[in-house]
């Protein structure tokens, strides 16, 4: 009798332990995937010490996304703004973090959220390409081609 216990008391934890494994397989295969689309970046006058970047940010994964931030060796910075209106006036304000569900998109467009380009370190005539990269919490982020254009793609 004691061996059949024995017996089955490694079997219920053998069960407990693959039942464990397979909840934390499927927690951390739970991810979001940032995508960025339609990626551009107005031109501005050569000596202009700011510029305004756009693009759709979207989720393809399966678990929220938080973006943290942005970064390119192009610039000395890169903050994330949104264009807000107070008392009449149009005013740039930064965003801290923001949340992207799954499936879900995020405009940023001429009048809303868009990337403030601090101090260009190159001339960025029309055509130009360069790299942005957009931090999320979970240590990764994706990065995309920004075109520098006349006009909204």
């Amino acid at each position: 009798m004691r061996t059949r216990a024995r017996s089955i008391f490694r079997l219920g934890g053998v069960v407990a332990a693959a039942a464990a494994l397979a909840l934390f397989s499927a927690q951390a295969s739970a991810a979001g995937k940032l995508v960025i689309e339609q990626a551009w970046i107005r031109t501005a006058p050569p000596t202009a010490l700011m510029l305004a970047g756009y693009a759709t940010l979207r989720n393809d994964g399966d678990a929220t996304l938080t973006v943290s931030g942005a970064d390119s060796a192009d610039f000395a910075d890169v903050q994330v703004h949104q264009t807000v209106l107070e008392d009449g006036v149009e005013r740039m304000r930064p965003t801290g973090k923001f949340e992207i569900a799954p499936g879900k998109s995020v405009l940023f467009g001429p009048g809303g959220k868009h990337f403030m380009l601090v101090r260009p370190k190159r001339a960025l005539a029309a055509g130009t390409t360069l790299k942005i990269h957009i931090s999320t919490t979970d240590g990764g982020g994706a990065a995309a081609e920004f075109v520098v254009r006349d006009d909204a793609p």
